[in-house]
């Protein structure tokens, strides 16, 4: 492994030409098929009942269909159930609302807020919170005088249980695809980890391989049943990826990059990646003794997720004044405003992102609106009905699902076309200029207040993250350490260890990703801050690889640990983390190490080296 300090990459930037350019988004079509037959159905089941408005409201319940891919299928069904379930209550909470005025603003408040909080706590992913705001804004905007909040319910619990028998159906013909997707995908990181070491690119693949293997192990592990079957597919994925951390241990420890062993290691994974999606009948193994945990289950989760200034009570808190502030300015300017300024104040908001990205997020939404209302205009005074009605709406929704990650400007131009198509509630609208109008100026206002709740709340948590998750870091260190200095990597003890050290080197990154995407003025300490992360984060790799290597060893493991550090290594690997944290939070470094085990010894002074810049402080003072 390379033991050089690594380079400070440079600070992102929002630039325009992004608008044009097309990113690469994989094998979308079947997941845009799916999502616009989900979109579709309802509404043609509506208007065959002759109530195309009620239709048209189930499709709310529909957007169930964007969440949940690559779960494995029996969590996938509890996580799409939840789901659709939250997305009846969202809209019935927001229908019973409108009628009381004064209650309008803080339900929908709560609603973001509670979304923005459990989306990001639980790694829900995308479209995260968004999609309840807007599937709330949508259908309290819809002609639905003749439905009660009851009925709106039941509405969307039955687009949502299509939604969910669509996603479930390919169960029945590949019941462990997403867990073989999970494993091939961290096959291939694998693979292209071992051919970038001794490159620039080395730290970056090192890290896409552990996160791809992360997230692997949750999905063998974490949204498995407590106690499945003792041998079968999942037992089989389970041991290759138990041989895939092995090799990616073993590349770890290979000396220069180009070697022999190196590429045989890549090869290696990629011949498990092969085994993984494409597995001969008598290839079942028995599950193996020990297997990595996973993410953090939901109460690890929530828990984590509840301590101050955490990302996800931050992002909640963030979206709680935004929506607030932007519900009020839209209640002023006419009722009718109020929750489509506030769901554009939740999308700038609620995934958490930095400055930067925001900013970006905000220009791409409001771009992307502006020719929206246009396409929207021509749909509405065009008024198709019926069988047309169902095909506009299936082909906007299967244009967004295939342009929404290549280019987010370019779907949010067809996403504006559904939205006020879905609320017009299958009627004529008399006033479209208006409508198309005081859309355009609530997106507006939604993102203008989004950015500048984001902008008046960045500088305290970025003064204090880095620092804070580079603490949390060592200490994870320095217990995994305990545990492999007495030679046990496999107890339970000693397995949460290893899970806690992994889920805190990625939310240390994600901490410099968030800080380094801040305006110019407090991006400067995190770039400083680099070094010290990539040296902490090797080091942790390296740590997670003497564990394996443990492993490995089987019986003889106490034997290897001894070798590993030595008479005295884990008394002085102890103080040497000690005097590392200690460092971060006075703002200097410790003095130089004198003796360490030799495993470790390059990683901890790269990292003693790197402190220069980081404290607790945030000042970003050079310190001795």
């Amino acid at each position: 492994m390379s033991s050089s300090p690594p380079s400070v990459p440079p600070p992102p930037s929002v630039r325009l030409s992004s608008l044009f350019k097309l990113r690469p988004a994989g094998r979308r079509w079947p997941f845009a098929i799916r999502a616009a037959f989900c979109m579709g159905v309802p509404v043609l089941a509506g208007w065959l009942a002759g109530d195309v408005a009620a239709g048209l409201m189930a499709t709310i319940g529909a957007f169930t269909t964007l969440y949940g891919s690559g779960r494995p299928y029996l969590n996938r069904a509890i996580h799409l159930a939840a789901v659709a379930v939250s997305f009846a209550l969202a809209v019935m909470l927001g229908v019973w609302a409108a009628e009381m005025p004064l209650l309008v603003v803080p339900v929908v408040v709560l609603i973001a807020m509670a979304a923005t909080f459990l989306c990001n706590a639980l790694r829900v992913g995308p479209p995260g919170a968004y999609m309840f705001a807007l599937g709330c804004a949508a259908g309290t905007g819809m002609p639905i005088s003749h439905l009660s909040v009851a009925q709106v319910g039941l509405l969307i619990l039955a687009g949502g249980a299509f939604a969910w028998l669509v996603h479930m159906a390919g169960a029945l013909i590949r019941p462990r695809g997403p867990e073989r997707a999970a494993v091939v995908a961290a096959a291939q990181a694998v693979a292209r980890y071992a051919q970038a070491v001794g490159t620039p690119d080395e730290d970056g693949a090192r890290h896409a391989a552990a996160l791809a293997m992360h997230h692997s192990w949750a999905t063998l592990v974490t949204r498995q049943p407590a106690k499945p079957r003792p041998n079968g597919a999942l037992s089989y994925l389970r041991a290759l990826n138990r041989e895939l951390h092995l090799l990616f241990a073993g590349v770890m420890n290979a000396s220069g990059p180009g070697g022999a062993g190196l590429e045989d290691a890549a090869a290696k994974a990629r011949q498990i990646g092969a085994q993984a999606a494409h597995p001969a009948d008598q290839a079942e193994r028995t599950v193996p003794d020990h297997i990595p945990l996973g993410h953090y289950g939901l109460w690890d989760s929530l828990r984590e997720s509840f301590r101050p200034w955490s990302p996800a009570l931050l992002a909640a808190a963030r979206v709680g004044v935004a929506t607030a502030i932007a519900g009020t300015i839209g209640a002023l300017l006419g009722l009718e405003r109020a929750y489509w300024t506030m769901a554009a104040a939740v999308l700038i908001l609620h995934q958490g992102l930095d400055w930067v990205r925001s900013l970006q997020r905000g220009i791409e939404r409001m771009s992307g609106t502006l020719v929206g209302l246009i396409l929207a205009g021509i749909v509405l005074m065009a008024h198709p009905e019926g069988l047309w009605l169902v095909a506009t709406l299936m082909l906007l929704q299967f244009v967004i699902e295939m342009t929404v990650i290549r280019n987010y400007a370019l779907a949010v131009v067809f996403i504006t076309a559904a939205a006020l198509t879905i609320a017009s509630g299958g009627h004529p609208v008399a006033h479209i200029e208006h409508l198309l109008w005081v859309r355009g100026v609530d997106t507006f206002i939604g993102c203008v207040t989004g950015l500048a709740i984001l902008t008046l709340t960045t500088p305290r948590s970025l003064a204090v993250r880095i620092p804070q998750e580079l603490v949390k870091t060592l200490v994870a260190l320095k217990n995994v350490l305990g545990h492999v200095a007495s030679g046990d990597a496999t107890s339970g003890p000693a397995r949460q260890a290893r899970r806690d050290l992994q889920h805190r080197t990625i939310v240390l990154l994600e901490a410099y990703d968030s800080s380094v995407g801040a305006r110019s003025r407090y991006r400067d300490a995190a770039v400083r801050a680099w070094p010290a992360v990539m040296a902490a984060q090797r080091l942790a790799y390296r740590t997670l690889s003497a564990c394996w290597s443990l492993e490995e060893a089987g019986g003889r493991a106490a034997e290897r640990a001894h070798a590993l550090f030595g008479p005295d290594g884990a008394k002085e690997v102890g103080q040497a983390l000690l005097a590392l944290a200690n460092a971060v939070h006075q703002g200097g470094r410790p003095a130089p190490f004198s003796q360490l085990p030799e495993f470790l010894a390059t990683e901890l002074r790269n990292l003693r080296d790197s402190l220069v810049y980081v404290g607790s402080n945030g000042s970003g003072r050079r310190r001795r």
